[in-house]
């Protein structure tokens, strides 16, 4: 049977994203997740889904990062970012870090109609808007490459990085031994070709949606 994953953490907006799903393509089956640890995972168990649609802002997600993360270890699940933020660079950053489609959380029924037959035919879509805005730059596109080449749990550990935990906590979070994440901060600062845990963090977050607004944990923590 075809499905179509749904990942935002608004209950009432998932529930709102449902019903023109259902109402557009009457009998398909839905998967939801409300945070970024529940996307991976239910991607993982729905590897064959016809259509993935990702909010930015969720829990653990920065900024298009999962976006990346995803679509490079499932290339062959298409995915539309649904989102509140509708300025035309942040639809067309989203376009060219891999999103087949964008659609504002502001659009009528008839749009979503509209985006979802075209990105279910093979197709992009997106708001004239995201057009007028300029392509990803060089630097950006860069980090996106790095990031992809990260394995599920260096990305996490990355991720947790951003986040101020040490190395102690990230073991607590992951079960796994505090040597096992420290293996794989080094591995993760050899992939991103930085020498340190600032430096990673700073790197990750030229892919956050502000990146001026990114804050960075005091290096040397574990």
């Amino acid at each position: 049977m075809s499905s179509i994953l749904i990942a935002d953490d608004h209950p009432l907006f998932r529930e709102a994203l449902r019903g023109a799903v259902q109402r557009i393509l009457p009998g398909i089956a839905l998967h939801e997740a409300g945070s970024v640890e529940a996307l991976y995972a239910l991607v993982d168990a729905n590897a064959d889904a016809d259509l993935l649609l990702m909010d930015l802002n969720m829990p653990g997600a920065h900024g298009f990062s999962a976006l990346v993360h995803l679509r490079a270890q499932h290339p062959q699940l298409p995915v539309v970012v649904v989102s509140a933020r509708e300025e035309p660079e942040v639809m067309r950053r989203a376009l060219d870090h891999g999103a087949l489609g964008f659609i504002p959380k502001s659009a009528d029924a008839a749009t979503i109609a509209q985006a979802l037959s075209q990105v279910l035919a093979g197709e992009r879509w997106a708001p004239a808007a995201a057009a007028t805005a300029p392509a990803v730059g060089h630097a950006e596109h860069d980090v996106a490459q790095r990031l992809r080449d990260l394995t599920p749990q260096q990305f996490r550990v990355l991720q947790l990085l951003g986040e101020g935990r040490l190395n102690k906590q990230i073991a607590a979070d992951l079960g796994v031994s505090e040597a096992t994440i420290k293996a794989h901060v080094t591995a993760v600062l050899r992939k991103l070709g930085v020498g340190n845990r600032t430096q990673a963090v700073l790197m990750a977050g030229r892919l956050a949606v502000d990146p001026d607004r990114v804050s960075v944990p005091p290096d040397g923590l574990d």
